[in-house]
């Protein structure tokens, strides 16, 4: 009776003992591989409220979707600032010179132009004689007056043109 089928008994003990030992070996590397899993998984939750992976998913859709809206608010809101800095008048130019060359004197005379990037803004104009000065300003638009400009002032504006 110690044979089941023409094979030894012994025989089926051992292919037995065999296929024991690779399933134990098996479970092994599954119980390693779930372990390594587990931990990245509690790594990944760490520091988290959630319980499971379907409510960290959805936690983290949210703070995505409120980054979004942030983000578009903050981008409108810088649209409007540099809006507001082409209007501002930032570029300012001083031209100094004497108005009365033929008689002597220093560069007591000058031309201020005072624009924005599109080249509006104001011209103030110095001239300088001994006895006293006399100030004139002249409204600026696209880089030209409705009075008539004197070579200082536009050699004021053109200083401006050259500044970034």
């Amino acid at each position: 009776m110690g044979e089941m089928f023409g094979i030894d008994g012994g025989l089926i003990v051992l292919i037995c003992l065999a296929l024991i030992i690779v399933l134990f070996v098996c479970i092994l590397i599954l119980f390693s591989k779930l372990s390594s899993l587990r931990k990245q998984y509690v790594r990944m939750i760490n520091g988290s409220q959630a319980d499971n992976m379907e409510e960290l998913i959805i936690t983290m859709q949210n703070a995505i979707n409120m980054q979004k809206a942030e983000s578009v608010s903050i981008s409108a809101q810088v649209d409007r600032i540099r809006e507001v800095l082409t209007k501002m008048k930032s570029k300012v130019a001083i031209h100094r010179y004497n108005a009365f060359g033929d008689r002597g004197g220093s560069d007591m005379s000058f031309t201020i132009a005072i624009l924005d990037e599109y080249q509006d803004g104001v011209i103030l104009t110095g001239i300088h004689s001994r006895e006293q000065t006399y100030l004139y300003a002249k409204p600026i638009v696209k880089g030209q007056s409705n009075y008539s400009l004197s070579p200082e002032e536009k050699e004021a504006i053109n200083q401006t043109l050259k500044q970034p």
